[in-house]
This record gives structure tokens, sequence and C-alpha cells, in this order.
């Protein structure tokens, strides 16, 4: 790796620490302050930190890795998560901002699922914040696995050949600068991190793909239907399974809960729209250039004669072969930028359901606001060195198992977020068992290989029989037990 490269990735994570001593000093003396920024983000850096964290490397490794094999077909699973996301922001982030305060201002999606159902208060706080903690600890060891590959795979030569230890390298110097900001200045680095990586990545998205089509050896006067048959056809070969499989990717949306606490942390109800706004245009320019990066990509290797390993890598590659150095390092701090900001969002939220769901609900009720935020710090610290252990090594099947977090996540708490903001009928019971349900049929599901072939025939994402088993459920339960629980005050 050449000296400019190096001075441009040092010189982002001086930023990210930076960002965290500056939040130390601000939002850090309470457990509303750590845990939640105080509820004052504004409407712009909320916006970025919710796409920031949604996204990962999957929309510079795995989308563009996707469009370069398969065409444009590999879109529909975009538009369908853009359309999600879009209803996401409509439907739960103006009313989960405003119940969770009328809610007993709560502070994490287990505290408020407990204090909106106190009749089922302890088994939904319980069963939630296991849920997050261990899928989350799963969630992140993947993200070191990104970083620790990243890292082998592209930085490894300005330090000579050191074997296993440059993927260790990578995995312990992105656990570390993410566990120092997010332990130091907690939600608000988080956040404020996330939106200054929010920027990196749709700046990089919009530069690579102009570069490789009118840079040199550029493609843009090459057809690309002559890569293959049908490349440019979203709909070539598609099938009307292997449709619902990629838009109802979408679903996930209202059941991630590092997404949807953004929502809780804006600073008024009001902001929802214009956050929405700046989310969904950063969102669909982030997702055209992803779009243009694997398209164009692949014209660009085969008018160049070039061999590409691994389809996911076309970034990478790009990133090194068309640019000066100090580019090429900020390229590369844009795809740590998508992996880190999501790590930072999955750790604190594991931290905050230990903290609040866990620390303060069993061992220490009469914990003080000082107590409670160094124990949030202890918890990111405990679930890293969890998932630094689980990342340790590169063919673990964690990987395997992140494929379908997405689809758990939604599963289990997708109706029932969308059904408690909604819905004045839905009891306690009723939530619990959504919740199970959810969580239990995608567990079945893949446990069966139905999400890879279902019937004899095309596998079928596990979302769709999960989402609508949990949904089913809730309503099914509720409707059985209302008369037997005391109708909730509703929250407006």
């Amino acid at each position: 790796m050449q000296t400019g490269t190096l001075i441009s990735l040092a010189l982002y994570f001086i930023l990210m620490l930076g960002i965290g001593l500056y939040a130390w000093k601000k939002s850090t003396d309470t457990s509303e302050g750590y845990l939640l920024g105080g509820r004052q983000l504004h409407p712009a850096v909320a916006a970025l930190s919710a796409g920031a964290s949604d996204m990962s490397g999957w929309l510079l490794l795995g989308l563009p890795g996707a469009l370069y094999v398969a065409g444009l077909v590999e879109a529909w699973i975009g538009i369908g998560l853009f359309v999600g996301a879009l209803v996401n922001w409509i439907v739960v982030a103006p009313r989960l901002r405003q119940q969770t305060i009328d809610y007993g201002n709560a502070l994490t999606i287990p505290e408020f699922l407990a204090n909106r159902f106190p009749d089922r208060a302890i088994t939904l706080r319980v069963i939630s914040a296991i849920i997050i903690v261990v899928f989350f600890t799963v969630y992140t060891a993947a993200g070191l696995v990104g970083g620790g590959k990243l890292f082998m795979t592209s930085f490894a030569s300005a330090f000579g050949d050191m074997g296993m230890s440059d993927y260790m390298f990578g995995v312990l110097l992105t656990a570390g600068v993410v566990l120092a900001y997010t332990m130091v200045g907690g939600f608000l680095a988080v956040s404020l991190t996330d939106f200054v990586q929010g920027c990196i990545m749709v700046v990089a998205l919009v530069i690579m793909p102009l570069v490789v089509m009118f840079g040199p050896g550029g493609s843009a006067g090459e057809s690309l239907t002559l890569v293959q048959p049908g490349f440019l056809d979203i709909g070539y070969g598609l099938t009307f399974i292997g449709f619902l499989s990629a838009v109802t990717w979408g679903l996930g949306y209202f059941g991630q809960p590092h997404i949807i606490v953004r929502f809780m942390a804006i600073r008024s109800k009001k902001d929802v729209a214009v956050a929405r706004n700046i989310g969904m245009t950063w969102m669909f320019i982030c997702l055209i250039g992803a779009l243009g990066v694997g398209l164009a990509g692949r014209a660009y290797v085969a008018r160049n004669g070039l061999a590409i390993d691994d389809p996911e890598t076309i970034f990478i590659v790009l990133a090194n072969l068309l640019f000066h150095p100090l580019v090429t390092g900020f390229l590369l701090a844009a795809l740590l930028a998508a992996i880190m900001s999501t790590i930072s969002s999955q750790l604190l939220v594991s931290s905050s359901s230990l903290t609040e769901d866990f620390y303060r609900l069993f061992l220490r009720k009469n914990a003080s606001e000082r107590e409670i935020v160094n124990i949030g710090r202890l918890a990111v610290l405990l679930v890293s060195v969890a998932a630094i252990i689980l990342a340790s090594d590169p063919e673990s099947q964690v990987l395997g198992l992140v494929s379908n977090a997405w689809a758990g996540f939604g599963a289990a708490f997708g109706p029932l977020i969308v059904l408690s903001l909604t819905w004045n009928r839905m009891t306690g019971t009723g939530a619990a068992a959504g919740l199970v349900t959810g969580a239990v049929v995608v567990i079945a599901w893949i446990a069966l290989g139905w999400n890879t072939s279902f019937l004899g025939g095309e596998g079928v994402y596990e979302i769709i029989p999960g989402f609508i088993a949990s949904w089913l459920a809730i309503w099914g339960v509720s409707l059985a037990t209302a008369a037997s629980v005391p109708r909730p005050v509703s929250a407006s």
C-alpha cells in the first residue's frame, strides 16, 4: 500500500476518535445522554446515521458484487429496501419518537415494549433483550470479519507478509477504533461518526461509477448487453418467488433495533419529516451509485481483460486501479465507514439492552446515572470481546448466520413494532406470541433448508413466512386475550 493511502486512512481513524472525544464532553453524564444522545439529534444526523448503520459493507461489497455477476435483475433487492425504508420513516418513525416518551420515557426497544404492555413486561423485556444481544454479537462479529478481510486483501502489502496476522490485525484495528469512540462518546459519538461516514460513503459512490465509465479505460461507450445476455434486463430470468424474496427484504426495516432507535433520538417529532427526506435522498443516491459500481465495473473488467476472483471485491479492485493513492485511501475509508458505522450501532444497542434490560432491571434498580453509563461502557467492551473471539476465524460460519439475521430481526420485531404503535387492541400476550413466533419460524425455515429449496423449487426468503406468522400470532392471540387485559391508554 502506498504512503498516500495510509495517510488518508490514518486521517479517517483520527477523525473518528476525535468525534468520540467531542461527544464524550457533550452528553454522556446520564443514561439518556449516553444511550440516546439526550434525544437531541439533528434531523440530518439522525437520517444519515440510520442510513449508514443500515447499509454496512453490503452497499459497497455485496450489492455491487451481485450486480457484477447477474446484472440489473439484482436491483430488486435495492428497490425493496428503498420502499421498506420509506414506509418505515412514514409509519414507524414519528409514532416511535412520540410513544417511547409517552410510555415512561423508554430508552430501549425492550423497555418500550415492557411499558406498552405492563402485564407481560418482564417476559417481553427479557426475550427481546436476549434476541438483541445474541444476534447483534454475531452481527458485530461478521462486521469485524469484513474489516479483517478488507485489511488482508488491501492493506497487508504495507506491512509485509504477516500471514494470518494480516487478518487479525484488521479485525483488531477495526474493533479498537469503533470500541474507543463508542465507549467514550456513546450514542452521540456513534450518530455523529455515522453522519460523517454516511457523507464519505455517498461521495465515494458518486465518484467511483463516474471514473469507471469516463476515466482511462472506461466503458461509457460500451454496450453492457454485450457482456452477457439480459445483463441490463431487470426482469431477466426472474420468477415470481424470486421477485417476492427480493422485494420483501424491505419488511426487515420495521424490526431492526439499530435503525429504529435513531427515530427515538430525533430532537422532535416534527423533525421526522425533514430527516425522512434527507435519509431517503441519501439512500437513493447510494443505491444508484452501488448499481453503477457493479454494472460499470463488469464492463470495465471485460473491456480491459482483467480477472476478478471475488466479484464482491470489485469496489476494492477499482479503487486500487483507477485512483491516486490519497483518493484510494479515501475510498477504502468509505468501505471501512460502511462496516464501522453498523458495528458501532450494534454495539450500542446491545449495550443498552444489557444495561437497561438486565443490570438495572434485575441487579441494581436504584443505580445512579453515572453507574449506568459506566456499566454501559463495560457492556460495549464485553460484547466487543465476544465478537472478536467469534471473528477470529476468517472461515467462521458466523458469516452464514448474518445473511439470516436481517430476516430474524424483521420477523421477530417488525410486526410487533408496527402493531404496538398503531393498534390499541394489541395485548401483552399477543406481543410475546408474535415475538417468539417470528423468531422460531425464521429459525425453523432455515433449519429445514426451505430458504434454498422449497417444495422442490427455488427457495423462499425466510422473512416472508416469519413476518406473516408473527403478524397472525399477534392478531389472533390479542383478540383472544383482549377481554382479560385492561385496554392501554393510547399514546398520541
